[in-house]
């Protein structure tokens, strides 16, 4: 448990760091709300069609009498709309970091220079960088997508579908969205997807406690672009934690028995 508390400190951590540097977060708004426009765009068109779509993945329902056929896809509605929400949370913030790649790599070695008084340099061009995070974020979101078609699956199971599989989804979404906004760092570190994956399930309760909270903020309205500033600050706190560096853990020691992972320069 221990863990899970330290997750959540770092993401706290992270808002107040750049909380004493407005200069910083003020600068970090501009790729979220270039994103925030494009998906408020895109929910619009899916509360037009959610109906559509349903009624057309069911039609042996269409026969079937009241109230069982809107109880039925009343309860895929929410499944969907659950899909929908862990799928944009995740690709909202590949797509921000991306967008805002350079701004986030130079706040994340401001955090790191503070923090420990030196910071990694991948030494690739920008459009280098660019194409790797582009081309890793994909392979993310494939991993979220299959998580997604089988949670959508799972979503029919009676009573589980609709308690158990929305909890699941919002750790799925937790552990990727960490994922996404710790590459920042990991990525100037030289540490590639597999091993990036490979450290976040080593210290799964401390990815979550940082990652799970986020997706739950990112639930809220205009949140996540305010936070995106701060949670990249937070992230670089997090991989120093991972790496072995010099932060110390907010809260207790790591778990007995879970080895530090070397760094990978």
């Amino acid at each position: 448990m221990r863990d899970l508390v330290a997750g959540m400190t770092y993401l706290a951590q992270g808002q107040r760091w750049v909380g004493r540097n407005r200069r910083q977060w003020g600068f970090g708004l501009l790729p979220g709300l270039i994103t925030l426009v494009g998906y408020a765009a895109a929910a619009v068109v899916l509360a037009f069609w959610a109906d559509d779509f349903v009624a057309w993945a069911t039609p042996f329902a269409d026969d079937w009498g009241s109230p069982w056929v809107g109880l039925f896809r009343g309860a895929l509605m929410t499944v969907f709309f659950g899909a929908v929400l862990m799928l944009s949370t995740i690709t909202f913030t590949a797509v921000t970091l991306l967008v805002g790649q350079p701004f986030y790599e130079a706040l994340s070695e401001r955090v790191d220079l503070a923090e420990g008084g030196g910071a990694a340099e991948s030494g690739l061009p920008l459009w280098r960088e660019l194409w790797i995070s582009a081309r890793e974020s994909l392979a993310v979101l494939v991993r979220v997508a299959v998580w997604g078609v089988l949670l959508f699956a799972l979503g029919f199971v009676p009573v589980i579908g609709q308690t158990v599989i929305p909890v699941l989804g919002f750790l799925v979404s937790g552990f990727f969205l960490a994922e996404e906004l710790t590459a920042v760092a990991l990525q100037r570190r030289g540490v590639p997807l597999r091993e990036r994956l490979r450290l976040l399930r080593s210290r799964k309760l401390l990815t979550l406690g940082f990652g799970v909270p986020l997706a739950l903020l990112f639930l809220v309205p205009f949140v996540a672009v305010f936070v995106m500033p701060g949670a990249v600050a937070g992230a670089t706190l997090l991989v120093r934690n991972l790496m072995g560096e010099e932060t110390p853990e907010p809260s207790g020691e790591p778990e007995q028995g879970v080895p530090q992972p070397p760094a990978y320069w």
